[in-house]
């Protein structure tokens, strides 16, 4: 059964999203050699450049990518937190950031050229997945240094189209809007979305009465069953997206209305697939590691940035005209960061956090499980043997203060069940932190 929306193949800028493979190439060229420059102004990067021998001329093919040194996470934590600007910081108009494991996020920079890029790039997956000037939308994603819902919010004014920029949660308010002003778009997370589709049915509203008709999905991953099980419950089109903050933010791919793989927007990012454990190219149609540069961060340009990311990037061509590869939904993570509701948090994160409420242990666990249409995050923790009490009120006590210092850190809210000392298994080897129960299906 074909997944294909019944829409029109619209395009928001046509000459970049048709370009002919060969004249990528050319210009992936030309645009790298541009970014080394931007990046020899960073220390950081002229330094390893400069011992690898590494100029801008050295970029002769798309493949001399493989010269350059790989980017990672860590790198934006030891030069936190502008240690990787390329240009004066009164020259940055806006500063996004994600999660970070001692609590601080890893910052990047826009200057206005990269505002104005990103809101293209934003544009072309939402007017390949239905959205017009005319519409309405209702943004839906958190707003903040989260990159998801300012991303998405000047892509829309990009194409033109009208905002409600409720924000996540309140889930009533969210169902009045989509009743009383009526959004034909919606852009939200998939878990977020499919529990504001069980509370419409709650509430007694015929979803065929919505106007909704698209839905932009990203902020975790997903699978096809939710796709399937969101368009049951409403008359609707998902697509799906993907971008992380380090490489610019949501844009790097979306899908089209054939939606069969994301496209990748090849003229501002070159996409490699590789294996996690020895860097090398992966075959072609298997999973591996993206590892992504951009080629148009004027503010904090960044060169084969590992994004932990496991995906597939597709053989063959879309029917769809455009000419930029395709890559699967994300298939899980190279490394151990979690996704809860749209945020990343590491183990470590939380841990720190626990352990700075008096009376906690280092032993703990994490459960991560999926019941129903949100993630749910549980924490189960041992207390030390002289803070433990028959008390009702004392062990409320803890759990309030060790739930409020994890929120401090991470956004999330969190169940907490604390222990008995010794409770919890002990391990010779390395501990098992994290059950992740959820079912990230292919």
């Amino acid at each position: 059964m074909s997944r294909k929306a019944d829409i029109e193949n619209r395009f928001f800028d046509h000459k970049m999203e048709t370009l002919p493979q060969d004249q990528i190439k050319i210009l992936q060229v030309e645009r790298l050699r541009k970014s080394i420059e931007r990046m020899m102004r960073v220390p950081f990067f002229k330094e390893k450049f400069e011992a690898m021998k590494i100029t801008p001329d050295s970029i002769q093919t798309v493949d001399d990518i493989r010269r350059l040194p790989f980017t990672t996470k860590n790198d934006f934590r030891e030069h936190y937190p502008l240690g990787l600007l390329s240009v004066p910081k009164s020259e940055v108009i806006r500063f996004h950031g994600s999660s970070g494991t001692t609590g601080k996020p890893t910052f990047v920079a826009y200057n206005r050229e990269d505002l104005d890029i990103w809101s293209g790039l934003v544009a072309r997956f939402l007017v390949s997945g239905g959205l017009t000037p005319d519409q309405t939308c209702q943004i839906s994603f958190g707003y903040g240094l989260f990159t998801g819902g300012f991303g998405l919010h000047y892509g829309i004014e990009k194409v033109g189209a009208s905002i409600i920029p409720v924000a996540a949660g309140n889930t009533a308010r969210q169902i009045m809007m989509l009743t009383d002003m009526e959004p034909e778009t919606i852009i939200a997370t998939p878990s977020y979305l499919l529990n504001i589709a069980e509370e419409v049915v709650a509430a007694g509203i015929d979803p065929k009465s919505l106007k909704l008709r698209f839905a932009h999905l990203g902020g975790e991953p997903w699978t096809e069953d939710i796709r399937t099980s969101i368009e049951s419950q409403l008359p609707i089109y998902c697509f799906d997206n993907y971008g992380l903050s380090e490489v610019g933010g949501p844009g790097v791919s979306g899908e089209c209305y054939m939606r069969d793989g994301m496209h990748f927007q090849e003229d501002c990012f070159i996409v490699e697939c590789l294996n996690p454990d020895t860097l090398e190219p992966v075959p072609e149609g298997e999973v591996g590691e993206l590892v992504i540069t951009p080629l148009m961060r004027m503010a904090m340009p960044v060169c084969r940035y590992r994004t932990r990311d496991l995906a597939r990037i597709m053989p063959g061509t879309c029917p769809c005209g455009r000419t930029g590869r395709r890559m699967t939904k994300l298939r899980g993570r190279s490394d151990d960061m979690l996704i809860i509701r749209g945020v990343n948090v590491f183990p470590t994160q939380i841990e720190i956090a626990m352990l700075s409420v008096p009376g906690t242990s280092p032993h703990y666990q994490i459960e991560v499980s999926r019941p129903g249409a949100l993630d749910q995050i549980k924490l189960k923790v041992e207390l030390m043997p002289e803070a433990f009490s028959d008390s009702m009120s004392v062990m409320q006590q803890f759990r309030e203060q060790i739930a409020h210092a994890i929120y401090s850190s991470t956004g999330l809210h969190i169940q907490v069940e604390l222990l008995a000392p010794k409770t919890l298994e002990r391990f010779l080897g390395k501990a098992k932190r994290v059950i992740d129960t959820r079912k990230l299906q292919s």
